[in-house]
């Protein structure tokens, strides 16, 4: 476990531009140390702002995208191609410009993949491609909500205690209802973690988990060697 790292930018545009900088960054990195970089993505509105900055910049023909294996640490249980897949949404930003190879991404499965509407079965599907693959993960990265989820990883849900790699989530209070997640000892097991937070209706949750002692599901994650919290001016109000 390592203590957190705190990170504040001036405002929501600058952080867009400073996390996909420091991505590109981190990845060349891992590729210079080991020859490969693993990350797993988020999903949301500022990621896919991310992903786009990474989309555009120069920096990004740095990276060697064939050697790049992608990962997602949560998934909106829909049909493939749903709008509102982190998937979808990271492809359309992103993932679709680069030269990425296949066999390396690793999308969470669809409600109409081979499990049909069983995510727990989806989820175990996905804990067994993750745990053939053994991947080495550089950076988690993950927003966090209203009331301090990350992932789907909800407060109070029975899903908080789930020690499988994955898990199927029923009943998520946040729509859809039905997902499936990367759990506690997977995200806690990444190099680093990254908490990207925007917006002062997060400043809360940020404040309680930064004070130590929370048991807010973003309280409850942290790299190997590194937790960053990279958030803007307002989210870090009560700070």
């Amino acid at each position: 476990m390592t203590d957190p790292t705190v990170i504040v930018h001036a405002d929501a545009d600058i952080q867009t531009q400073a996390v996909a900088a420091r991505l590109i960054v981190k990845i060349i990195d891992a590729q210079a140390a080991r020859g490969t970089a693993g990350i797993v993505l988020t999903g949301g509105r500022g990621a896919a702002k991310i992903y786009r900055a990474i989309a555009s910049s120069p920096a990004a023909t740095a990276i060697d995208w064939s050697r790049v294996d992608l990962w997602w640490g949560d998934e909106r249980f829909l049909p493939l191609g749903h709008a509102d897949r982190n998937e979808t949404q990271a492809r359309e930003a992103l993932l679709d410009a680069l030269p990425l190879d296949p066999k390396r991404i690793h999308p969470m499965p669809p409600s109409d993949g081979p499990d049909g509407d069983d995510a727990p079965a989806a989820a175990a599907r996905y804990a067994a491609e993750w745990t053939a693959a053994a991947p080495h993960i550089d950076v988690v990265l993950l927003g966090v909500g209203e009331d301090g989820h990350v992932a789907s990883l909800f407060p109070g849900h029975p899903g908080l205690a789930d020690t499988a790699v994955a898990a199927g989530i029923h009943n998520s209070p946040k729509p859809p209802p039905t997902r499936i997640t990367l759990t506690f000892p997977t995200i806690n097991a990444a190099d680093e973690v990254w908490l990207i937070v925007t917006g002062a209706d997060k400043a809360t949750p940020v404040a309680t988990a930064l004070r130590g002692g929370s048991d807010l599901p973003c309280a409850q994650v942290h790299g190997t060697s590194r937790t960053l919290w990279l958030i803007d001016k307002p989210a870090a109000t009560d700070l």
